[in-house]
Parts: structure tokens; C-alpha cells; sequence
């Protein structure tokens, strides 16, 4: 008997897949059966895990578990006090108050628990990212997950697929995945903010920044929003590159104002940079913002031309 518990969707039909699979591939022959919580009725568990008279043995799935009626809650507990050696019972729960009475009743009773949780942090999809190329036998450089991250969004499914088709569609005999690749297939999913042009242009990749920016503009962003996100992504340089040399960690995150995943991004970031590189580009980002607020004719323009300066700021150039 095993309770899968957690409001992960993905990860927990596959964690009851997997505990399906390893049924039948004990017993071949094995009956699977798939119910909705709230359809269960009182006594059907015990119907189907009752021992067949031709020795087959039953695999009972239960999703929305929260949602079986009290009668039915009760059959499972006591069903799970001594479970038939025929059946193997998976139930999937999402977590929460809901149910709590199967949830704590399974659990003193000895089943086998999987937790899945969501993954709410950018490192943890970027994680998931990695594993899923790398259960095809393939290996994705960390850019091409950041930017395939970038470009799909947060939702695990989409993820998988989009993981899924960029093995398929990068050739075999090249096993690592790289941004070109990600770019190929993906480039134009992603809704382009500020940030993502700021990210670019900071990070010295002109043409990636001018093209984002383009994007950006045809979508509708507006160009203040834009430069804002420039200074921002500026304003963080100079934050982390004249923090005390004697913080670290949460120490530093906490000195800064920032979340540790961000402090993270912006030490990579500050590779190349000098402080006067820094004050430079704030400086021509402070022109463009006086352009795009009515001082300039073209804000277009003047977006360009600051990320330009930006970037010749960032190599010294």
C-alpha cells in the first residue's frame, strides 16, 4: 500500500506509475483499476482486493483521495491495517485538511509514503530540467537550462515536454544540449520582460539583448518599464559588488535586501564589471530614461543605444 501525498501533479502520477509498473512487472497478468475519489463507493475496495479465483493480482489506483466519503475512509484505514497480499493499493492525495483522516490513518498503519512538493524555486526547475535530460542519456550546459527555463515558464508538464521534443529534435550524435539549441526551438515562446533584456544586456550578450528588446517592443512593453528594468539589473551590480567582502550566504542576501537565488545570479553577473564600467552604464541609462520620457524622439532608439553602452561598459571597450 502506498500513499502518495504532495500538490506536485507531475511528479506525483508518475511517482503511482512507477509503484504500478513495479506491480506488473511482477505480475504481468495483474488488473488495473483507476478510480476518482469521489466515485468510490463503500465496499468496492474490498470487492477488488478480494483474492481472485484465478490467482490475478489487482493494482487499485485511487486519485482525489481527499475526496472519498467518510465510510470510505474508514474501509481504507482498516483495509490498510492488514492489506491483501494480491492487491497493491496506491492512493494519491494533494496534501491539505481535506482527508486528513485517510492521510494520518494510512500512515499508522505502516503504508509507504512518497512526498512530492512544488517546486517553487528557480533552482529546484532547473534541477528537474537536468534530470529529465538526463534520464534520455543526454546533458544540457547550465545556459541552455536557464534559457529553456526562461522560455517555457514554470508549469512542470509544459517542462517535461518541451524537454522531451529538445532531445528529439537536437541531433543523437551531439550529447550535449546547448543555448543555440534551446534558442532554435524556442525562440519567441517566452512573454520577454525588462528583466530578460536586462539580463542580456548585463551580462554582455548585445545581440541577444537587442533582439529580446525588439521583441519586447512589438509585444507591447512599455519603454519605461524597459529602462527601468536596465537600471535595476544596474543598480543590483553595484549592490552585490560593494557589499562587504565578509558576508556570506544568507548573511549577505540578508545585508542586501535580496533573495539568495538573486544574489547568486548577480555575482555571475558581475564577471567582467569595474566600478567605473558600472557608473558609466547607470549614466547612460539615466540619458535614455530622459529620451523615453519625452526628452528624445525615438524611444527605440534610445533603448539601443543604452544597451549598446551598457555592454561596451561591461568589456571596457
Amino acid at each position: 500500500m502506498t500513499l502518495v501525498t504532495g500538490d506536485e501533479e507531475l511528479l506525483a502520477e508518475r511517482a503511482a506509475a512507477s509503484v504500478v509498473a513495479a506491480a506488473r512487472a511482477a505480475d504481468p497478468g495483474a488488473e488495473t483499476h483507476d478510480l476518482l475519489g469521489g466515485k468510490v463507493e463503500p465496499g468496492e475496495l474490498t470487492r477488488l482486493t478480494s483474492p481472485s479465483l484465478f490467482g490475478d493480482r489487482a493494482v487499485i489506483v485511487i486519485r482525489s483521495a481527499q475526496d472519498l466519503a467518510k465510510d470510505v475512509i474508514a474501509e481504507i484505514v482498516s483495509y490498510a491495517a492488514h492489506p491483501s497480499e494480491d492487491a497493491t493499493l496506491v492512493l494519491l492525495h494533494p496534501g491539505g485538511v481535506k482527508g486528513k483522516a485517510l492521510v494520518d490513518g494510512v500512515k499508522k498503519a505502516g503504508a509507504r509514503v512518497i512526498t512530492v512538493s512544488k517546486l517553487t524555486k528557480p533552482a529546484e526547475r532547473l534541477d528537474f530540467i537536468k534530470s529529465e535530460i538526463r534520464s534520455a542519456g543526454r546533458t544540457i550546459a547550465p545556459d541552455a537550462a536557464q534559457a529553456l527555463l526562461d522560455a517555457v515558464g514554470s508549469d512542470l508538464r509544459e517542462l517535461a515536454a518541451a524537454c522531451s521534443q529538445l532531445v528529439f529534435d537536437t541531433p543523437s550524435d551531439k550529447k550535449g544540449i546547448d543555448a543555440a539549441a534551446v534558442a532554435r526551438y524556442h525562440r519567441g515562446r517566452a512573454e520577454v520582460s525588462g528583466f530578460t533584456v536586462a539580463d542580456a544586456a548585463v551580462e554582455g550578450r548585445l545581440a541577444d539583448a537587442l533582439e529580446q528588446l525588439r521583441w519586447a517592443l512589438s509585444t507591447g512593453v512599455a519603454p519605461v518599464l524597459l529602462v527601468s528594468a536596465l537600471a535595476g539589473g544596474l543598480r543590483s551590480l553595484a549592490k552585490v559588488g560593494g557589499a562587504p567582502r565578509n558576508l556570506r550566504g544568507g548573511q549577505l542576501a540578508a545585508h542586501l535586501g535580496m533573495p539568495p537565488w538573486k544574489v547568486d545570479r548577480v555575482k555571475r553577473q558581475l564577471n567582467g564589471w569595474g566600478p567605473e564600467g558600472i557608473s558609466h552604464a547607470i549614466q547612460a541609462v539615466a540619458t535614455a530614461d530622459e529620451q523615453v520620457k519625452g526628452g528624445g524622439a525615438d524611444p527605440a532608439y534610445a533603448l539601443e543605444h543604452a544597451i549598446q553602452q551598457i555592454v561596451a561598459n561591461r568589456t571596457g571597450r
